[in-house]
This record gives C-alpha cells, structure tokens and sequence, in this order.
C-alpha cells in the first residue's frame, strides 16, 4: 500500500492514541456503527486533506467502515501527529501522507498522491485539494461528485470561487453547521490555542496584556479563555457589530497599531492575511510573544519579519526568537503556523466528535444527493445539525423538554395573544 509516513514503527503508541480519542466521540461512534451496517459510501472514492491527528483518525475509520476507499493527507505540514499516521497505514490499512515538519514541496507533493486516486468526494481543512482540483487538475473535476469543508478559512476561499462563478462542483460547508463552529470553533479552539501558547512557552498568562485579533467564533472562545487564564484581554476586530460585540462582552478593543505597543501576547484568528504587518512589528512592545490560530501562516508578516531580523535563534521547540536592529526581542511561535496543532494536539476529541460527525453525513448527504446538487456552497441540512446535538446531549446524559401539542399549536398561529 502506497504511503508516506515518518516512522511506522510508531504505530502502537498511535492505536492507543485513537482508541483514547474515540473514547470521548459517541456521535461519531453511532454513526460508524449504522455505517458498519448500511455501507452508505460503498465503493466511493474518497480523499481527504486534514490535520492528522488521533481525533481525524476515527472519522477515517468510520468512512471506511462505511465502504470508502481512502486515501489522507495533512492540511498542515506542522499538525501530523506522527505515531497516528504511522497506525492508519499500519492497523487500519489507510493510505496516508503526512511527516510532521514536512516542507512545502512534500505537503504539495502529499496533495497530489491523494488526488492521485481519482477520489469522487474530497474533504478539506482550507480547500487546499479543492483549490488543486480547479487548478493543476482540472480532467478530475468531471468524476467528483463533491466535498466537504471543515474551516472558516476554507469555505470563505470557497464563497469566492462560487461568486466568481470559477467553483465546479458542489461543496458542504460543514464549518456553517451550528453543531460545529458554535462549538468547535469556539470552545476547541479557545482550549486549545491556549494549551498550545502555554506548552510552547511556559509563560503564566495571569496579568498578561492578551490581544486576540478577530472576534468571530475562534477569537470570542480564545478571548473567553484567556481571561479565565487572569489575562487582561484586548480585541482587535474590522467589523463594528463584532467589534461592539466584544465590547459589550466586557473585553477592551482597539486597533492592532496601538494594541501591539502594549501587547505581552498577541494571537490571530481572523481567517485573512497581513493582519499584523512588519510596520506593526517595528512597534511592537520588547518582548512580545507572537502566535496564529487561524489557518494559513499568513495572519502576520513571518516571512517579512525575518527578513529584517538582525539576530535569529529556537529557544524552545515552536520558539524563536527575532532580535530586530534596535535591539527589541519579538518571540514567535510556530513561525505563524496553527498554534493549537504544531504546539498541542488540536481541538479535545469531545468537540472534534460533532465536527467530525458533520463530515461523515456531509459525505453521506453527497452520495445520496449525487447528480442533483449545483457547483455551489452547501450547508448539512438543519435536521441532521439538530440530530448531532441530540445524540450528544445523549452521549453525556442531559435531558431536555419537548413542546406540548399546545405549545406547537401556539408556536404556529397568529391569532392568540394577550
């Protein structure tokens, strides 16, 4: 079986890892169960680009429990977990390509073997194998049936295409689910931003200057739990609801010009490019600690920062500090890479369980919809969303009420008021 992993002799300690995982994903483990049984992707090609983790491998193993063939890839050359790629070759017979720390031309080279499969369904992390397939491979278009999008980051790319008329195939936005940015985004990455800043450098946020810029769902869980850490929050935003949002929120806002003077930390979760720009860093306070949780290392300018360096030097793993001319320290983290996957582990397996579950019924909804769906941006259907939370509540032993015939009654006329 064709694939490129680091070592596959770290596949035991990778099985332990996803059966730890699958442990804390019940949506997801119903789910492969009655795949099991129904084979609802039976002899459907599929090809995936996400961050390889423990939690992502018990959404492969579903999808092929439910008759995929498939073939993986890393959406992130710094998110591989090593020792799970190593099992999904090893234990569960699944092509994979990923090698944590690869470079830019193997993660292009990784896009390529998979797409060398000739997948009917692509499931992305930013639209990376999209993009691909509306570029350099273009023939396949006419045999893919579909995908589906895990990212803020990947279904604005995808909103584009579509509105430019370029995208040829339909796409679920699973990232526009409410079962997965309402709590994936906001809750997974609120946790595990943080994990990811304090494993990579040790620092007590407690009376820290903390500027989150972005208040979508990323930033509102990322400022939410920085404050729970004792941080002093700042917001940056470019939107005025948001922005007024977050004020209203009790957090401090301003612009990312006058926030870096006085920033001890700052992290972007915006989902755009340049947030922070070389300028910005000029004026930075001495001693910042730099990281992005968004999805592309092209929140702030590493690249440009770099290249005015005057002194560079890793002082931790996911650590290097830039001594700029006039002697001012700026400490980056992951060289602007995902933060939460190249420092920690990425969202905890509880929220990735409502996520993942979103992608394994995109699939499904995909193959069953096959030849009636236009090249357009999709969401899952408000009934399966509604299912998911359902079976959650479930799985953790919450209860909740149901509408009396009455109260459906009254929720449905007009004439009854006071």
């Amino acid at each position: 079986m064709k694939s490129d992993v680091k070592d596959l002799k770290l596949a035991a300690k990778g099985k332990l890892r996803i059966e730890w995982a699958g442990s804390q994903m019940k949506v997801l483990e119903l789910i492969k169960e009655r795949f099991a049984k129904e084979k609802p992707l039976k002899g459907i090609t599929l090809g995936a680009c996400l961050h390889v983790t423990s939690e992502t491998a018990n959404l492969m193993i579903a999808l092929k429990e439910g008759g995929a063939n498939l073939a993986l890839c890393a959406s992130n050359p710094l998110s591989t977990q090593d020792d799970v790629a190593a099992s999904l070759v090893e234990d569960f017979g699944i092509p994979t390509f990923a090698i944590k720390g690869e470079d830019k031309e193997t993660y292009y080279k990784h896009l390529n073997e998979v797409m060398d499969f000739n997948p009917q369904i692509t499931m992305d992390d930013g639209a990376d194998l999209v993009t691909l397939l509306h570029t350099e491979r273009k023939a396949q278009l006419k045999g893919v049936l579909g995908s589906t999008e895990e990212t803020t980051t990947g279904v604005i790319r995808l909103h584009a295409m579509s509105k430019d008329g370029t995208l040829k195939i339909p796409v679920i936005a699973v990232n526009d689910s409410l079962t997965k940015h309402l709590f994936d985004n906001r809750y997974g990455t609120g946790q595990s931003t943080v994990d990811g800043i304090v494993r990579a450098t040790n620092v007590l946020l407690a009376g820290k200057k903390f500027v989150v810029c972005g208040y979508g769902w990323c930033g509102r869980g990322l400022a939410s739990r920085a404050r729970g850490m004792g941080a002093q929050v700042i917001v940056t935003e470019i939107d005025p609801v948001k922005a007024l949002e977050a004020v209203m929120d009790g957090f401090e806002v301003m612009k990312i010009a006058d926030a870096i003077k006085i920033a001890d930390i700052v992290c972007t979760a915006t989902g755009n490019k340049s947030v922070i720009t070389v300028e910005d860093f000029k004026n930075a306070k001495d001693g910042i600690i730099v990281a992005n949780t968004g999805h592309f290392n092209v929140e702030f300018e590493y690249d440009g920062l770099t290249k005015i360096a005057k002194k560079r030097r890793h002082m931790r793993d996911q650590l290097e500090e830039i001594t700029l001319a006039n002697g001012k320290k700026l400490f980056v983290l992951a060289e602007g890479r995902l933060i939460n996957l190249a420092a920690a582990e990425g969202h905890p397996a509880a929220v990735m369980d409502m996520s993942f579950a979103n992608q394994a019924l995109g699939a499904e909804y995909l193959v069953q919809n096959q030849g009636h769906l236009e090249a357009k941006v999709y969401t899952i259907p408000e009934e399966l969303d509604t299912m998911i939370a359902s079976i959650k509540l479930e799985s953790i032993g919450v209860k909740i009420d149901k509408l009396t015939p009455e109260q459906i009654k009254y929720l449905a006329s007009w004439n009854e008021g006071t």
